[in-house]
């Protein structure tokens, strides 16, 4: 072979210089940075926090925890801070006293706590589940159990998907969950709880992690946008914490990505351009949406969903957005407080409780089903508009059905369902008893 085809040529693939590849450190993502370090960080799970803390200060720690909850709550996060706070020690310095013992109180870094957070201290093993699934891999667990810790007070296992585990494998685990020795700590985190054995779940202390709300998600993101110099609009950083859905990691990425969306702008990132990132509509024009159906205007509603169609937002994210808006209004009927919360903006508050004023319960709970089936249909089906385009003849000819109790007020029954009589009419015969003449 040639020797000039042996090798790939320095002119089309010219080395990297030494001083770039050593110079540019990588890029952290926003989930990573900020990634919570201590209790005081956490947002959203004041419960959880406040049963620790009580345990702790009274030396009642358990031996086992399991969190559980949805994706990007902080289950891997607070199994990390647990462990430093099973192995806290801050030597005294500038007239600080020595802290020796467990604490969820953190306020320096202590002895082990970079090592913990880095996750690479040699007495806190964190295995995943998901790759590590037989009766060998907790065998090996059993067996390095029984060592005393290397550098910290205890020996913390984190388990992450700890329901991937084989049935063998839990079996395996139970002995040592129940009786595990005096410097063995186990930390499980999982997000489908009814896959964990009962007889797993019931050696734990079990901490069920909420959703975030959108208020608060969306002052936590105002805050790293503060940090990171970012410039966004509040309707943007509502919209971004919605579309989480409660999950910190969630909102998290998509501020990384509505700030490199947002990048070439060079000013603040806008809504509208969360809009078209995002493919949702456009809240204003959902509840325009709303208020043309509730009218029965089918030409205009189906005006406005072509317009939003348009515009780059997905017809089955409109009817969700138009079905979230439909749970507002009966929120708003049933309990006004409803309307306090930082989540909703001044439109949605105004406008909802107009419409909560003026519709009533059934033709609500009616509208509700109608775009829950619809979004559902549009998820199989090939044309997307079109069935929304239907769904929402539907929902116009539905809003103008009467009620039940209307239908029968019409056909000139009474509220017990019996017919009135006609005017001028005698009044009908009890049971037994002969009609007047």
């Amino acid at each position: 072979m040639d020797d000039e085809h042996s090798a790939p040529s320095d002119a089309l693939f010219p080395a990297e210089p030494q001083a770039k590849r050593e110079g540019q450190a990588a890029y952290r993502v926003l989930a990573r940075k900020y990634r919570p370090s201590g209790f005081s960080d956490l947002i959203g799970q004041e419960p959880m926090v406040r049963t620790l803390e009580n345990a702790f200060e009274l030396n009642r720690i358990h031996q086992a925890y399991l969190l559980t909850g949805v994706r990007g709550v902080g289950k891997t996060t607070t199994a990390r801070i647990l462990a430093r706070a099973f192995n806290y020690e801050l030597p005294a310095q500038d007239g600080r006293a020595a802290v020796d013992r467990p604490t969820i109180h953190m306020d320096a870094l202590g002895a082990h706590c970079q090592a913990i957070i880095d996750s690479r201290h040699p007495d806190v093993l964190e295995m995943d589940a998901a790759s590590h699934t037989g009766i060998d891999d907790i065998r090996e667990i059993i067996e390095n159990a029984r060592y005393r810790p290397v550098m910290a007070r205890v020996k913390v296992y984190i388990i992450d998907e700890v329901h991937m585990l084989s049935k063998a494998a839990f079996n395996g685990l139970l002995k040592t969950l129940e009786e595990p020795p005096e410097h063995v700590k186990f930390i499980f985190a999982t997000t489908e709880i009814d896959k964990v054995p009962v007889t797993v779940r019931s050696r734990c202390q079990r901490f069920d992690l909420r959703r975030i709300d959108a208020g608060l998600l969306a002052a936590h993101l105002r805050k790293i946008c503060d940090l990171e110099s970012v410039t966004i609009e509040d309707e943007a950083l509502a919209m971004v914490a919605r579309a989480a859905e409660g999950s910190a990691r969630d909102a998290l990425s998509l501020l990384d990505q509505a700030i490199a969306h947002g990048a070439a702008s060079g000013g603040a990132i806008a809504a509208q351009d969360l809009r078209l990132m995002l493919g949702v509509a456009d809240k204003s024009r959902v509840i325009d949406l709303f208020e043309a159906a509730m009218k029965g205007e089918i030409a205009a509603a189906i005006a406005l969903l072509q317009e939003q169609y348009d515009g780059g937002a997905d017809p089955a994210q409109v009817l969700l957005e138009l079905a979230e808006f439909t749970h507002l209004v009966t929120r708003l009927k049933l309990a006004p407080d409803a309307a306090q919360s930082n989540a909703l903006t001044e439109e949605e508050r105004r406008r909802g409780g107009d419409a909560a004023g003026t519709l009533s319960i059934s033709v609500l709970t009616r509208a509700w089903q109608i775009l829950m089936k619809g979004v559902d249909e549009l998820r199989s089906s090939p044309r997307p508009l079109a069935s929304a385009d239907m769904v929402l003849v539907r929902l116009t000819h539905a809003a103008e059905m009467p009620s039940p109790e209307e239908a029968l007020r019409k056909l000139g029954f009474g509220q017990s369902g019996a017919p009135r009589p006609a005017p001028g009419a005698a009044p009908a015969a009890a049971p037994g008893e002969r009609p007047p003449v």
